[in-house]
């Protein structure tokens, strides 16, 4: 159960329970609080006619100046761009940040015009200490993931994790290649005192989505029965099936010439301490796991200080599971936007709360179509990456993913 948030107004000085845009040089870029000391930072391109490489610098130059500013440490990094943009950004980043050693999520998101760059997704704490309270995890040598202590929990951020066997190389079969993938997330949260129980969200892109989806959910239904996630662990209170974490499935191919990769959110602690998780229903929507796709439509993190909504990839499907709407995109950005509202109307929020999102359009020609849906229902300065890219079912033309904010 949901516990009723208080909410009052925040001090306009104070940037963590508030929000901040700006617009320059091809490029928009919101700062928006989530407790004391964490944002949600959010890079978009604007400009089809400026220089990619341009627009790219800018939006790490503001994000430079965020982290500089309100002494805070990257956990989280997602990049979406064309992959011909990809060494470009990978220059552009190491001059502005420098060699960070840090992992970093690239995904094929093709910017609204086609190719180049379409912005990031960004995540930044202020350590509880100087020294160790964020950390950098490593599997075999390699950054994978970022830690952090807050209010004595642990957060566990994995991030590009992929099933590439070191033998058998990226063209090895994608349905070993996914189990591979969760196998080994598993086993990092194991190494760090968790268990994939833990988990509460998990952003997933799989080359050719379309192609095996399908097979996908298989083997990822598996794995996850094999975790005690879709079967009713002794563990779970009153014996029931804990439900899967919360998620988004979306088309993304990615520099590593991986079938699949994945980020990861897990939070942990002893009782008393870690935060209230409530993984969510949606009553304008079936759930997911109940038609075969492992994730629930949201997930919940109440702490003392803010309440975090993790917003699973939603589309324009029903109550019985069914797409709505085919070949109708404003009717299913409205519907897809509706399904949100009702998400968030259980935390007594809406889609104004959104911190971060990432929107997904099928085709090139469905952009005007979205701005103006957005500009309809006042969402037109919503902190959002917008790319192009292939959704779930062939029928479904959007999605949108988020995370939102209440504080408290």
């Amino acid at each position: 159960m949901i516990t009723p948030i208080s909410r009052k107004p925040s001090p306009k000085e104070d940037l963590p329970n508030n929000r901040r845009s700006r617009g320059r040089a091809g490029c928009l870029f919101h700062a928006i609080g989530a407790g004391k000391d964490q944002l949600h930072l959010t890079g978009i391109a604007t400009d089809p006619h400026a220089n990619p490489a341009s627009v790219c610098q800018e939006i790490y130059r503001q994000l430079a100046q965020s982290l500089s500013e309100h002494r805070m440490e990257i956990v989280h990094e997602r990049v979406f761009g064309s992959l011909g943009f990809h060494p470009t950004f990978l220059d552009v980043r190491r001059r502005v940040l420098g060699d960070t050693g840090q992992p970093i999520t690239y995904v094929q998101g093709r910017p609204c015009w086609g190719e180049g760059f379409a912005g990031i997704q960004v995540q930044a704490v202020r350590p509880a200490q100087p020294v160790g309270g964020v950390w950098t995890i490593q599997d075999h040598g390699i950054p994978c993931g970022r830690a952090w202590k807050r209010n004595e929990a642990t957060f566990l951020l994995l991030q590009n994790l992929h099933g590439i066997g070191r033998r058998a190389g990226a063209k090895e079969n994608r349905a070993r290649q996914a189990g591979r993938m969760l196998k080994r997330a598993n086993e990092l949260l194991v190494a760090q005192g968790a268990t994939y129980h833990d988990v509460a969200r998990t952003w997933i892109y799989l080359d050719g989505i379309l192609d095996w989806y399908d097979e996908f959910n298989r083997v990822r239904n598996l794995k996850y029965a094999q975790f005690g996630l879709l079967s009713a662990p002794a563990s779970h209170e009153g014996g029931r099936p804990l439900p899967p974490p919360a998620s988004t499935g979306i088309e993304g191919a990615n520099p590593l010439g991986a079938h699949c990769v994945m980020d990861l959110l897990a939070v942990t602690g002893p009782p008393g301490v870690r935060p209230a998780i409530t993984r969510m229903s949606n009553t304008k929507q079936k759930d997911a796991f109940c038609y075969g796709a492992a994730f629930s439509r949201g997930v919940c993190i109440q702490e003392s200080d803010v309440t975090q909504i993790q917003i699973s990839g939603t589309a324009a499907i029903d109550e019985e599971g069914k797409s709505l709407f085919p070949g109708d995109i404003t009717a299913q950005i409205n519907r897809t936007l509706d399904n949100i509202e009702a998400l968030m109307a259980q935390v007594d929020g809406g889609l104004n709360d959104i911190s971060g999102a990432t929107v997904f359009l099928k085709r090139i020609e469905d952009v005007p179509r979205y701005r103006q849906v957005a500009a309809r229902r006042g969402l037109t300065h919503l902190p959002a990456v917008v790319v192009l890219a292939d959704v779930c079912r062939a029928e479904l033309l959007f999605e949108l993913d988020a995370m939102a904010v209440i504080p408290h």
